[in-house]
């Protein structure tokens, strides 16, 4: 029986067209899984499935997802995040043929908090034609405005459930640590949230309002952890805005929800104006005074994994 198989033009380029083909000739692919995002069996002859490529600098490990929770593509991870993520891997599902696969390492901590994901810094992608100058002749150099010499500015994410109304919505507030320019700006102006606007994120009046949905962009969550933020491309398809240093260990409340809306809810403010809270009702208190001032722009995300 053949097995209905997704593998993308991105993992066929990582793998090879010959084990992409052993993999769609079902030579290579599992009969039964656990898929990689939910982490519930999954049967490759009765249900269409997904293949997820985990990259890390020197290694990878092809995972099988149910095409509902997770496109097929090319996950980049770091490569200590990819020891742990091996274990979490059903044990009967192989690995491409010449990608090495490392021991568990059973030790590996999980980053978490009580209350809130473990914020992340990450230096911000802003090349992409949506986050740049209107018609740019080609993408520059990092859209970074040095906070000193030598220093640019980078993106803290924190998660969180902000309710709009009475319903909790899976949320992310991105703030960056410094101003951030248009490329080969040297005016120091903060143009963060303008950037932003040009790619379709729109100003919040009342957090209780839930933001129309941008399309093209996405999160991502595989294995119960946050991942990235997607734009697109300028070619098709997904790339890259914001990927974490390691993934984030997300509460299950929020990924609940992020799973019952099949959305995210994405909050950008300018530097310093939400800082790092420790508690969602604070978390809410800084976003409200932030709206009050006019700096924050949002946008719902569609989900890419639970």
């Amino acid at each position: 029986m053949p097995r209905m198989l997704d593998v993308s033009d991105e993992v066929r380029s990582e793998i090879g067209d010959d084990e992409a083909d052993r993999l769609l000739g079902g030579d290579r692919a599992p009969d039964s899984y656990e898929c990689t995002s939910c982490r519930t069996p999954g049967d490759s002859h009765v249900e269409a499935t997904s293949t997820v490529l985990f990259v890390g600098d020197e290694t990878a490990v092809l995972a099988f997802a149910h095409a509902r929770c997770i496109p097929s593509q090319v996950v980049p991870v770091a490569e200590e995040q990819l020891v742990g993520a091996v274990r979490s891997i059903n044990q009967t599902q192989p690995a491409a043929p010449g990608l090495t696969v490392p021991a568990p390492d059973l030790t590996a901590p999980d980053l978490t908090t009580p209350d809130l994901t473990t914020p992340d810094l990450t230096t911000p992608d802003l090349t992409g034609p949506d986050l740049t100058a209107p018609a740019p002749t080609a993408p520059g150099g990092p859209v970074t405005q040095p906070t000193a010499p030598g220093q640019a500015a980078i993106l803290g994410i924190t998660c969180g459930l902000v309710l709009h109304g009475k319903v909790g919505h899976a949320s992310l507030v991105v703030e960056p640590t410094g101003p951030v320019g248009r490329p080969g700006s040297t005016s120091g102006e903060d143009e963060f949230l303008d950037l932003l606007q040009d790619a379709g994120f729109q100003p919040v009046a009342d957090l209780d309002e839930t933001p129309e949905q941008l399309p093209g962009w996405s999160v991502l969550v595989a294995m119960g952890k946050l991942h990235a933020i997607l734009q697109p491309a300028a070619a098709g398809g997904s790339t890259g805005w914001w990927q974490a240093h390691q993934p984030l260990q997300v509460t299950d409340a929020w990924r609940m929800a992020a799973s019952q809306l099949s959305e995210v809810t994405m909050y950008a403010v300018p530097a310093g104006m939400v800082g790092r809270q420790p508690r969602e009702d604070l978390l809410r208190q800084a976003l409200e005074r932030a709206v009050a001032l006019g700096q924050v722009v949002a946008a719902s995300l569609p989900l890419a994994g639970t």
